[in-house]
């Protein structure tokens, strides 16, 4: 079984940036496609970034594309999201994801092992 554990949350002032980390064990993060998802208690959780196994592809949810970007270091076995220009409708819990059914995941089912999730809040 894979274990990822999400950090780098926090709060933050619109405008600002945050940068997310995901430590992968139990697995190699090379192994799997990695996405991020975000939810808070008005909405479901809903797709914010993916990467292949590879690297070599990213896909974005339209609301992110253009501010956030996600990165992995198979080296160091961490997939990262860097998230600039934040706005307060970003605040959310954001969960890391592998998935290893799929090359490059956009549905919360393309993926089989989740984090616990971080926290991210961006005041106005």
């Amino acid at each position: 079984q894979v274990q990822l554990v999400e950090s780098g949350g926090g709060l933050v002032q619109a405008g600002g940036s945050l940068r997310l980390s995901c430590a992968a064990s139990g697995g190699t993060v090379s192994s799997y496609a990695m996405g991020w998802f975000r939810h808070t208690p008005e909405k479901e959780r809903v797709f914010v970034a993916a990467i292949t196994q590879t690297g070599g592809g990213t896909y974005y949810g339209d609301f992110v594309k253009g501010r956030f970007t996600i990165s992995r270091d198979n080296g160091k076995n961490t997939v990262y999201l860097q998230m600039n220009s934040l706005q307060p409708e970003d605040t959310a819990v954001y969960y890391c994801a592998a998935a290893f059914r799929v090359h490059l995941g956009i549905r919360k089912s393309d993926y089989d092992y989740w984090g616990q999730g971080t926290q991210v809040t961006v005041s106005s």
